[in-house]
């Protein structure tokens, strides 16, 4: 087999620069270690940065995400009672755009497939090989069988835990990490958003965020200890805890319910180059 770019990583960013290249005649092909109901599982983050949504136009895939998305034009930054609004498109002319990564990765799949792209799920043990020549070229098993491809380029898309930042040589590769004494605990609810712009709170107990995915969804985020599990967490004692963060005027009008996915995101900041 050969192709012009191998991609590594069936996620968004492969997605997309699938697509990009497709528009080109540049022919491709992803490889993703998982399968594609596994990509589309995890609920991600929602806020989409003006550059990207003017990629996902640029590569043809934008109609839902304009159709749907919350176009913000600021947010809110609070302290205890105290809060403000930082305007957006009064300070830089430019808005952000709310919109489910999930999503996102969903719409970029029905693009791929209506276009007939090729992506192969469930590959394992890729090696990247010779990448420094004219002539690189994967290793990879599928459903326990050897196979090679040849292409010109290797495009790593498969982020931290992948086989493309490992294969970069030590002696070329600096790697620069902050790692945070607290993570994200996070949930998602079916309830209307407590404001209509997401609310950055701090407070003396902790940071907090009120954040949605559309009328009817809302996500949220309170700072907790590394330590701390999500089965350690009732939905009561969430709650509770996300009112005596954020400012008193915002926790009254907070519309609470039974939350459908909690989750704990350690966090970190880290930057191979």
């Amino acid at each position: 087999m050969k192709t012009q770019v191998a991609i590594i990583g069936g996620g968004p960013s492969g997605l997309l620069l699938s697509q990009l290249l497709d528009s080109q005649r540049i022919d491709c092909i992803i490889f993703e270690r998982k399968s594609k109901d596994h990509v589309l599982s995890p609920i991600r983050a929602g806020v989409l940065e003006r550059g990207f949504v003017d990629l996902m136009r640029e590569a043809g895939v934008s109609a839902r995400m304009d159709a749907e998305g919350f176009i913000h034009d600021g947010t809110q930054i609070s302290f205890g009672e105290t809060m403000f609004r930082v305007d957006f498109k009064e300070l830089t002319g430019h808005a952000v755009t709310v919109y489910g990564q999930t999503e996102v990765t969903r719409d970029l799949y029905e693009a791929r497939e209506k276009a007939g792209g090729k992506i192969e799920f469930n590959v394992e043990n890729v090696v990247i090989n010779d990448a420094e020549s004219d002539a690189p070229f994967l290793t990879y098993c599928v459903d326990g069988q050897e196979r090679r491809i040849a292409c010109d380029f290797v495009a790593g898309c498969d982020g931290f835990h992948g086989v493309s930042r490992q294969s970069i040589p030590n002696d070329v590769r600096k790697e620069f990490e902050k790692v945070y004494p607290f993570g994200w605990l996070g949930v998602l609810s079916e309830t209307p958003p407590v404001d209509h712009e997401l609310i950055y709170s701090g407070s003396e107990r902790g940071f907090a965020l009120c954040s949605m995915r559309n009328d009817t969804l809302s996500r949220y985020y309170i700072q907790v200890p590394l330590s701390d599990k999500p089965e350690d967490w009732s939905d009561e004692a969430f709650w509770e805890e996300l009112k005596r963060r954020i400012p008193k005027a915002a926790a009254d009008k907070l519309v609470t319910g039974p939350t459908i996915e909690k989750s704990i995101a350690p966090l970190r900041s880290f930057v191979t180059e």
